[in-house]
């Protein structure tokens, strides 16, 4: 059954296997004792940071192991801001953070803080020279992913991070997706990462601090991991997190290119086989192994239950499915389609083959799902009379307010609006998004009783 989420978890890596294994026989003692297994796994866990250090880009001693891309995210930016305090209690991100950056911001506001969040263009990436506007000079912490967890788009990392130096602003990297295929581009202060993500056993994650960056980690602390991450080492996950990180990096170019290749194919058929897709972030600048589109008309859970039983384990970057009420902040953010949406993310190793059988099959569940929705296969083309109609989609989530949409716009002469009632968040999104596919005028959304009222104006 092909595995095609790498991006939430990539399959252990078979160096990151044998590393464990022999880890637990070597280095199952305290490496802060001074007797014969003390020092044993003392130096096991010295060479496994030595290791991660060097695929990080930093200094030894300034490489921390946690226990998971989480708590470094969490841990970077609490003691970031603390130790920054009398500068200001202002935090700057991008609004497609990982959701672990976004909750660690919700928590500092929470605090008193203040949080500014700098859009992003349709790819997904920030511009540079609006990213440094932000940093002001009460801002004690900016941050920014190297590459989107949900689309793939690569941010202009170097340029950030210039601008936060100039402005004298520490920047905390969210390296999580990114490590694995190449160091970060240099300038940042602060740099988070996850194992799992790179082949690594789950439980290990690493944050990195600069010398000279003022940190003050929040919490108890005690003698371990210079105080920034409390509690017993597990060593053998380390040491197999470290192994498998310079594994994939020895084989990031060749298989980068292997993979990329087979994500372009992707991107060039799937609009091909199948009408009605969006594929979403940037086509240059994006990780190797990630492909994200947006099928029109379609419940995204209900799709992604059905490449499930078609064998293909995917993910999906939106939360618009029956169970939810909104969409995915990052599609949000970007302005584009987010219903229907399915990430296809790589693992080391994908055959071509299985591509090809995935191409074969996505248009078929597709159609089905669309057929199950009562989904228009095109506009209806019926003129009337009317200068205007109303659809009434309280109540209704999407997909299905964008359905009725699309099966009436053709029921008003060129010129005239179709306004949507809807309670739908998404739909804030999905109507404008719908619009630009089809090319007819989005006017605007205006209030009403209960949630708002989309105005469409019909253009051809």
């Amino acid at each position: 059954m092909p595995y095609f989420d790498a991006a939430s978890a990539a399959p252990l890596h078979p160096v990151a296997r044998q590393a464990l294994l022999a880890a637990l026989d070597e280095g199952w003692a305290d490496p802060a004792r001074l007797y014969r297994e003390g020092r044993r796994a003392r130096l096991l866990l010295d060479a496994a940071r030595e290791a991660a250090a060097e695929g990080v880009g930093c200094r030894p001693d300034e490489l921390t192991f946690t226990s998971s891309g989480t708590r470094a995210v969490y841990s970077g930016i609490s003691g970031a801001l603390a130790g920054r305090r009398r500068v200001g209690r202002r935090l700057v991100v991008s609004a497609v953070e990982h959701s672990s950056v976004l909750h660690a911001a919700a928590d500092h506001e929470d605090r008193g803080g203040t949080v500014h969040q700098v859009p992003v263009e349709r790819t997904g990436a920030v511009d540079a020279e609006t990213f440094g506007r932000a940093l002001t000079e009460d801002t004690a912490l900016a941050c920014l992913q190297s590459a989107s967890h949900e689309v793939g788009t690569e941010q202009p990392v170097a340029e950030a991070a210039g601008l936060c130096r100039a402005a004298g602003v520490p920047l905390l990297v969210d390296a999580a997706q990114s490590l694995a295929w190449g160091p970060v581009p240099e300038g940042w202060s602060l740099l988070a990462g996850s194992a799992h993500k790179w082949g690594g056993p789950a439980g290990v994650g690493l944050l990195a601090v600069r010398k000279g960056v003022r940190f003050a980690p929040q919490g108890p602390v005690d003698e371990r991991e210079s105080g920034r991450a409390p509690g017993f080492e597990n060593l053998p996950a380390i040491v197999a997190a470290a192994a498998s990180l310079r594994a994939v990096r020895a084989e990031a170019d060749a298989e980068g290119a292997r993979l990329r290749a087979l994500v372009d194919r992707i991107r060039a058929r799937v609009p091909a086989l199948v009408p009605d897709v969006e594929v979403v972030g940037d086509p240059v600048r994006r990780l190797p192994h990630l492909v994200t589109f947006s099928c029109l008309y379609v419940d995204g859970e209900t799709l992604l239950g059905e490449l499930d039983r078609a064998g293909f384990s995917v993910s999906s970057g939106s939360s618009c499915t029956s169970s939810t009420l909104s969409p995915s902040h990052v599609l949000k953010a970007m302005g584009v389609l987010s219903e229907g949406n399915v990430r296809v993310s790589l693992p080391r190793g994908t055959a071509e083959e299985d591509v090809d059988r995935f191409l074969e099959v996505l248009p078929g569940l597709v159609a089905g799902v669309r057929e199950k929705l009562d989904a228009p296969v095109a506009a209806a083309s019926s003129p009337a009379p009317d200068d205007s109609l109303v659809v009434d989609a309280l109540g209704k989530r999407c997909p299905i307010p964008v359905i009725e949409l699309a099966k009436v716009i053709g029921g008003v002469p060129v010129g005239a609006t179709v306004t949507v009632l809807s309670d739908d968040e998404a739909a804030r999104l999905d109507i404008p998004a719908w619009c630009a596919m089809r090319e007819q005028e989005y006017v605007g959304e205006e209030p009403a009783d209960r949630g708002a009222a989309y105005v469409v104006r019909r253009l051809s």
